[in-house]
């Protein structure tokens, strides 16, 4: 680490630091707000290095905000206590976030669920398994997210699913994935973990309320997703 490119040891006008405390935070690219937050970086490369990286990879930060910690230390220059710091940094901002946001959605049909989480998932490359965690007015507790599968599977366990749905004391949830082919049709795996999950909801006492499968616009299906119980997917018998 002695080898390590220090913030103190760049050009002035590189410092984020001392950017920061001259012109404000607003002035500061998100790469050099994250070096703040990384302090230092490595051999060769700086902190604002490795926060352009971070970008670059991520896009958004909304997606940076979803990285787990193995993620984030596969990135160059990244151990184990950057990843902790720049993870917390970044889940105190999204709940910031949702307190500036007011009262909590209203998601009580699946075309508010889709909406809800559109834009986020149209970064995955792969499959990701979101559980929505709902009070007894169907209204957002938070999403949880659990699973990330292949390009075209993800693996579902019902205690990964429930087991936050229990501690948030939810009343319902919506099980959302996303299709990466843009193409939201079900496939006979996402029809048999969805009845498996109704099931173990049932013995749970939490409803699984729908499960909407995102995709892509088309003419065929202008909302670009569908919803199992709309269509009368696994649900017709459920109670």
């Amino acid at each position: 680490m002695n080898d390590a490119i220090r913030i103190k040891d760049l050009p002035e006008h590189e410092r984020p630091r001392e950017r920061l405390a001259a012109h404000g935070a607003e002035a500061l690219r998100d790469a050099e707000l994250i070096a703040i937050i990384l302090r230092t970086g490595m051999k060769g490369r700086s902190a604002v290095q490795i926060g352009d990286e971070l970008v670059r990879k991520y896009q958004t930060l909304t997606a940076l905000s979803r990285a787990s910690l193995e993620d984030l230390r596969k990135v160059k220059g990244i151990g184990r206590d950057k990843a902790i710091a720049l993870k917390s940094a970044l889940t105190l901002a999204a709940r910031m976030a949702q307190e500036i946001g007011g009262p909590a959605p209203l998601l009580d049909t699946p075309e508010a669920v889709a909406d809800h989480l559109r834009e986020e998932n149209l970064s995955y490359s792969v499959e990701n398994l979101q559980v929505v965690l709902l009070n007894s007015r169907r209204k957002l507790i938070r999403v949880d997210h659990v699973s990330k599968g292949l390009v075209d599977s993800v693996t579902i366990h019902p205690r990964e699913v429930f087991r936050g749905a229990i501690a948030a004391n939810a009343s319902a949830v919506v099980l959302v994935h996303n299709h990466p082919t843009g193409d939201p049709t079900p496939s006979e795996t996402d029809l048999r973990a969805t009845r498996d999950l109704i099931r173990a909801g049932q013995l749970l006492k939490i409803e699984v309320v729908d499960h909407v499968i995102l995709g892509q616009r088309t003419v065929a299906n202008p909302k670009g997703y569908i919803s199992m119980r709309e269509m009368g997917l696994v649900f017709s018998g459920a109670t």
